[in-house]
């Protein structure tokens, strides 16, 4: 049985650290490129639509295809396929939605690393989707 692999991808260095570390060490498996497209969340946007949220939004979703098309040229410069996928939503909440929905086996997920106040002011989508996913989480650093 071939291992499905979710990989939060968002364009940025510690995120392609984590397409070339799923490529090199899961060469059997199917891996799944997803870009979340951020939704504003809070009280209002509870009544709209994640498509109307997005200020931008198709500007934002241009920008994760984008960013999708350089995953999938850097699979192919590996001879390997990728699928792709973006959702709007708050990414960690939708990364752990989509592992468990989608089954997959594992999430892959770059962090950058801060440490202190300054995790601390940002948040981290990494250390919330560790704490919340019902399947095993890789944290490439």
């Amino acid at each position: 049985m071939t291992e499905r692999i979710l990989l939060a991808y968002d364009g940025s260095e510690p995120s392609e650290q984590a397409l070339e570390y799923a490529l090199e060490t899961f060469p059997d498996a199917e891996i799944t490129a997803l870009y979340v497209v951020p939704a504003p969340r809070g009280y209002w946007a509870s009544f709209e639509e994640p498509e109307d949220r997005v200020p931008n939004a198709e500007k934002a979703k241009e920008r994760g295809r984008k960013h999708l098309e350089e995953a999938s040229e850097t699979a192919s410069a590996h001879d390997r396929e990728i699928e792709t996928e973006m959702i709007i939503g708050e990414p960690n909440h939708v990364i752990v939605g989509q592992a468990v929905d989608g089954e997959y086996d594992s999430i892959v997920i770059g962090s950058h690393g801060r440490e202190g106040v300054s995790r601390v002011l940002l948040g981290s989508v990494a250390e919330t989707v560790v704490r919340r996913s019902p399947t095993p989480v890789i944290v490439v650093r």
